[in-house]
C-alpha cells in the first residue's frame, strides 16, 4: 500500500481570487487552543477507550508491553493522538507520525505471519473512534462544521502516515526472514552436499529441514546451474525446490525428481537458463548426484553437450561415463588403435567408423554398407583389411570391448563421424551443407 503524504490541512474550495481557502486556519486562535486543551486533556482516557475496542473486536491480537510495563499498543494510539493534536493547534508543516511503535506493530505482523489487513482495520477504527471524540469536542467549543469537516480528512491522511510506518516495518521484517530462510537454506544444501553428513545423527538433517518447513524427500536430484548473465534473476523454481544463487555456478536441490510433470516444470521455470541435473539418488548420497551435474557441466563448456539448455544426466549417461576418465582412455586408445598409426589420417579415420559399425550391428557387409552410406564392397574390403591389422585379436571379445569403447568416446568427442551421409546430415549445424560421397565399388 502506498501512504499519501500526512498533513492537517487538505486543500480547501478556491475563492474568486484564485487563492485556497482552509476553514480551519479561519477558526479564532482561542477556540482552537481551547480544543487542543480539552484534546490534549482527554488523549489518555480516548487511547484506552480505542484499545478496549480493538481487543474486544480483535481478541487475538497480542499484547506486548513496553519496558515500563505498559502495553505498546496504548502507547502508540496516545502518542499519535497528542502529536496529531499538537499539529492542530500550531499547524505549521505536516504532523510527524511517531515511527517506532507503528513500524514494531508492522514487523509484528510479519514476524507472526500475518498480513496487514486486522492492522489497517484496527487503525481505521482507531480514527473512527478519535473522530467521534473530537466532534464531541468541537461542538463543546463551537468549531465550525466546514473546519470539522477539514478535520475528518486530515485524520485519514494522517492515518494513511501511520500505515505507511506499518509497511516499513512490515516489509523490513519480510526481508529478514526472507534473509534468515536463505542463510538456513544454504547451511542445509552444505549439509545435504557433502559426505559427512551421513555421519551425522539422523535428526540434524531433519531438525535443519524443519527450520524452513523443507520435508525431507526420498530422493534428490541435484542440478548446477550457468548464468545466462551476471546480474540474472533467480529462476522460479517453486518452493519445494532448494535454490543456492550465491555460487558462481548456482545450485539447486529437486525433492523428489521422478515425480509425475517433475521435469516439465522444472524446464518451464528454468526457461533461458543452461546448465545439468544429475540423476535422481537416495537422499544420503545427494553429493553423488551433485557430482555427474558438475561434470556434464564441463562437458557443455566444451561443447561436448549440447550447450544453452538444461540437460538431464540421465540422458546422456554414455557421453557422463565414455568422456569422463579422459587420461585412462586416451591411453587404451593409443594401445588399442596402435594399428592404425601407420595408416594415412583419412583412411585411418574410415577403417575407424567401419571398426565401429561393425563392431555396433554385429552384422555383415551390407548391414554395415547401409549404416555407412557406402557400397557393401567397399566395406568387405576395409574390414579385410581391419583384420589384416588386427589379427587374431579381432575376434577375442574382450578387445572387441574395448576397441567399441574406445571408438564410441572418439565419436562422442568429434573424431569419428556418426555414420553415413544422412547421419552427417542430421549432426550437421543448421545451414551447413553437407556433401555425400557417391557410393562407389572402388575399395578405399
Amino acid at each position: 500500500m502506498t501512504a499519501r503524504p500526512a498533513t492537517v490541512t487538505p486543500a480547501a474550495p478556491t475563492g474568486a481570487a484564485g487563492t485556497s481557502r482552509s476553514a480551519w486556519h479561519e477558526v479564532p486562535r482561542l477556540q482552537v487552543r481551547r480544543f487542543a486543551a480539552i484534546a490534549m486533556a482527554e488523549a489518555p482516557a480516548l487511547a484506552e477507550e480505542i484499545l478496549r475496542e480493538i481487543r474486544r473486536e480483535y481478541p487475538q491480537l497480542p499484547l506486548v508491553l513496553d519496558e515500563n510495563g505498559e502495553p505498546m499498543a496504548l502507547v502508540g494510539i496516545r502518542r499519535a493522538i497528542e502529536v496529531f493534536v499538537q499539529h492542530l493547534e500550531h499547524s505549521e508543516g505536516r504532523p510527524s507520525v511517531p515511527p517506532n511503535v507503528f513500524q514494531d506493530f508492522g514487523r509484528g505482523e510479519g514476524y507472526n505471519g500475518r498480513t496487514l489487513d486486522s492492522l489497517q482495520a484496527i487503525y481505521r477504527m482507531g480514527v473512527r473512534m478519535a473522530w467521534r471524540r473530537f466532534a464531541d469536542i468541537g461542538q463543546r467549543v463551537e468549531i465550525p462544521p466546514p473546519a470539522m469537516y477539514e478535520l475528518v480528512d486530515a485524520g485519514y491522511e494522517y492515518l494513511d502516515g501511520l500505515v505507511d510506518q506499518s509497511v516499513r516495518g512490515y516489509a523490513e521484517a519480510a526481508a529478514r526472514q526472507a534473509g534468515e530462510r536463505l542463510r538456513l537454506q544454504r547451511r542445509l544444501m552444505e549439509l545435504l552436499l557433502t559426505e559427512r553428513h551421513r555421519g551425522d545423527p539422523a535428526d540434524a538433517l531433519a531438525e535443519r529441514a524443519a527450520r524452513i518447513g523443507w520435508q525431507l524427500p526420498e530422493k534428490v536430484a541435484v542440478g548446477v546451474l550457468l548464468r545466462p548473465a551476471r546480474e540474472a534473476v533467480a529462476p522460479a523454481v517453486g518452493q519445494g525446490v532448494l535454490l543456492d544463487m550465491e555460487y558462481e555456478q548456482p545450485r539447486m536441490v529437486v525433492p523428489e525428481p521422478d515425480a509425475a510433470g517433475r521435469g516439465e516444470l522444472l524446464q518451464r521455470a528454468l526457461g533461458g537458463w543452461a546448465g545439468a541435473i544429475g540423476p535422481p539418488v537416495p537422499l544420503a548420497h545427494a553429493a553423488k548426484s551433485l557430482r555427474w551435474a558438475e561434470a556434464a557441466v564441463r562437458l557443455m563448456e566444451r561443447r561436448l553437450l549440447p550447450a544453452g539448455e538444461v540437460l538431464f544426466c540421465t540422458e546422456h549417461t554414455e557421453a557422463l561415463v565414455l568422456l569422463q576418465p579422459e587420461e585412462l582412455l586416451d591411453d587404451l586408445a593409443l594401445r588399442c588403435l596402435a594399428p592404425l598409426a601407420h595408416c594415412g589420417p583419412a583412411h585411418a579415420r574410415r577403417l575407424a567408423e567401419t571398426l565401429l559399425a561393425w563392431l555396433e550391428t554385429r552384422g555383415g557387409a551390407p548391414e554395415v554398407a547401409a549404416r555407412l552410406g557406402v557400397h557393401p564392397q567397399t566395406v568387405r574390403y576395409r574390414l579385410r583389411q581391419i583384420r589384416e591389422l588386427w589379427g587374431d585379436e579381432i575376434d577375442d571379445p574382450d578387445r572387441r570391448f574395448e576397441l567399441e569403447l574406445v571408438l564410441r568416446a572418439q565419436r562422442l568427442r568429434g573424431r569419428l563421424g556418426r555414420g553415413g551421409a544422412q547421419s552427417r546430415r542430421a549432426a550437421a549445424p543448421s545451414g551447413t551443407r553437407v556433401r555425400s560421397r557417391p557410393t562407389t565399388t572402388r575399395p578405399e
